[in-house]
Formats: structure tokens, sequence, C-alpha cells
């Protein structure tokens, strides 16, 4: 079917409709990714947003659900150049399209997006629409996008369940703003036993599960509307318990502080983003998805020290916490897709909840 994706500013682009075709409001962004479309599609931080993706061929190797990052996808929009023909794969479940249309995501193709996402790069993200048939009213879309308002996605793609996972011996206390499953993967596999509090959990809800620490997870959206979470992580750090936070969960901290975040102009989402650890000089390869980061000028030396940033802008990607207890990064240690890298940082937490230093 035909279809026609439209930016804030205007700017249209005709292409050839997949997944589930019906038309959709959304934030759109880029990934540059070369791979990882299937953790990509399931990661909750992208719930909201039409994701483009910079390499050509999507699909090639299809959907595998061992692969997913949650139990659905939670993008409101893929838009690619081109949909693989062919799913060739020994470990595939099913074509991406067919997974989109079983999880009523719209998607296009044959658009120009390296064109698209030259335009996000110069003018930054931007609202947009997809609409799809021969009867298709550009004067609407526009309307229908300017009047559209990104609410908060936090409370739609956290549990409301409180899951156990693991049986290990170091208990963990996870508040879930839209957690990846690899992350969850990650700290079971050391030993943890993990339970996820839903995103408007209470410090006293958390530390009812007598916690040796706690885990704030990635997510979606602006910090600054997650106020209750804001509220109950001063709690958190002024108990002193060992708390690790990534992404959304390190932005929150920061804001509980009494820091400052800004929005990106397009963001960093991809899996190549070089990050230089400021105690050892060394750069690491990081997997990154977000909007938002820490605004490195409000930061209080006497509460905490930059210990990551970007090499490609210069952005806080990381903070160590004088309290010697807390500690934070914007960028996926437990990547999903992308590189390990930094994996080491799951175990430092295990080390602090040990007793050990920062």
């Amino acid at each position: 079917m035909k279809a026609l994706l439209m930016l804030e500013n205007g700017m249209t682009f005709e292409g050839t409709g997949f997944g589930d075709e019906h038309n959709v409001l959304c934030e759109v962004v880029f990934n540059s990714a070369m791979c990882g479309y299937t953790e990509l599609l399931t990661d909750p931080s992208y719930a909201g947003q039409g994701v483009v993706m910079t390499y050509p061929l999507i699909g090639n190797y299809g959907i595998c659900y061992d692969d997913a990052e949650s139990t659905k996808p939670w993008l409101r929009a893929f838009i690619v150049r081109s949909v693989s023909g062919a799913a060739s794969n020994f470990r595939c479940d099913v074509d991406l399209s067919t997974f989109l249309k079983q999880n009523r995501i719209p998607g296009i193709e044959g658009v120009d997006t390296r064109t698209i996402t030259k335009v996000l790069r110069e003018s930054g993200t931007m609202r947009g629409m997809i609409a799809y048939g021969d009867q298709i009213d550009p004067v609407a879309m526009k309307k229908q996008i300017d009047a559209f308002v990104l609410e908060s996605c936090v409370p739609l793609v956290s549990s409301r369940e409180q899951k156990v996972y693991g049986d290990g011996p170091v208990k963990i206390a996870l508040a879930d703003y839209g957690v990846k499953s690899n992350i969850i993967r990650s700290l079971v596999k050391r030993g943890c036993t993990v339970k996820c509090f839903p995103y408007d959990a209470s410090f006293e809800d958390m530390m009812s599960f007598s916690p040796d620490g706690i885990m704030l997870s990635n997510g979606p959206g602006d910090p600054k509307e997650c106020t209750k979470a804001i509220s109950e992580l001063k709690k958190v750090y002024a108990h002193g318990i060992p708390t690790f936070a990534i992404c959304l969960g390190h932005q929150l901290m920061a804001l509980s502080q009494g820091f400052d975040t800004y929005k990106l102009k397009y963001g960093h989402r991809g899996i190549n983003h070089p990050v230089k650890d400021l105690l050892t000089n060394r750069v690491y390869i990081t997997s990154q998805n977000h909007g938002f980061v820490v605004n490195g000028d409000t930061i209080n030396p006497s509460v905490a020290d930059v210990r990551f940033i970007s090499m490609n802008d210069g952005s806080i990607e990381g903070l160590n916490y004088k309290n010697g207890k807390v500690f934070s990064v914007q960028y996926h240690p437990e990547a999903s897709p992308g590189p390990l890298d930094t994996g080491f940082l799951f175990d430092q937490f295990l080390k602090l909840i040990g007793g050990g230093q920062l």
C-alpha cells in the first residue's frame, strides 16, 4: 500500500507500507546500527518513537524471539530504506513484516533514509506522521502533527507486577522504568536475585525486599516527567544503599540531587558510540539509546564526579557520587545489541555491595 511520511517541518517522503498499515503519529529519530533490529524493536526506551534505520537493508535475518529485550515491540513506527524479501537465518522465528503485523506496528519502506537522517541531524528530532492509502491528505496530516504531544511513556512500559528473577544470594531491587531484559540477565548470571518494582514504587516498597543493592533501569522520554521517581530516589541516595543506574535511571538520580538535564538535538542511538573513562583514560565502544543527558554545568562537585564523557560531543556519560555508594552511566553496559566492553560495571556494582569502593 502507498505510504507517506511527513515531518514536523512539512517535508514528505513517499514509500510503501509494510507491517500493520495504519496511520500513526510519533517522534521521529534515527539509529545508526547495522544489526540488532530485534533488540531495538523490543527496547522499551523507543516507546512513542518512529525509528529511522540508517543501514539500508533491514530484516535479512528475520526475528529471533530469544533476542527480544521485552515481551513486545514498543516503538510506534519503523522506517527503513528496504525490507529484505527473505529472512535467512537458522534461528529465525518469523519474518520482520509478519512480526510487526502481529504486534500492530506500522512500517514504511522505500523512503530516502539517508536524507531523513541528514535532516534530523541538521534540524533536530521532529514529530512526524505516517499515513497509508490512495487518498492521503497532507494538509490534514500537518494539522495532526502540529497538535501532537508525546506524553510520558514510562507508565506504559513499566511492569505493574513485582516479578522475581534468579535465585542467587545477592538481592537486587530493580526500579523498572522500561527495563531491558539483558540488564536482568546480566545481574542473574552474576548470582543475583532480582525483584522488579514498578516505576512509581516507593523507597519503602523496594526496601521491604531487604535488598543488598538497588538497580535503576533505562526507559523512555523526558526524565523530568518522572516526578514521583525523582522524589523516591532522594531517599535512596540518603540511605546509602549501593545503587547502579543506567540511562533514564542515571538521569533520574542526577535530578534527585539537584542537577539538571536537557534534550539533545538528535540524540545518541546506535551501537558504536565511543566514551572515555576519565579514571583510566581508556575509551570504550558503547551501545546507546537516549535523547536526554545530564547538564554538566549543573553538577555539584561536592556531590558527584564525572567519570565518563562522550567522545563525539563531550556530553556526560557517567557519574560517580561522592557518598561512595552510587554510580550511573548514560549508555548501556548490558548492550543488546552492541559491544559488551563495559559489562565490567555490573561486576563493579557487586563489589560495591560486598564492601568495595568506587
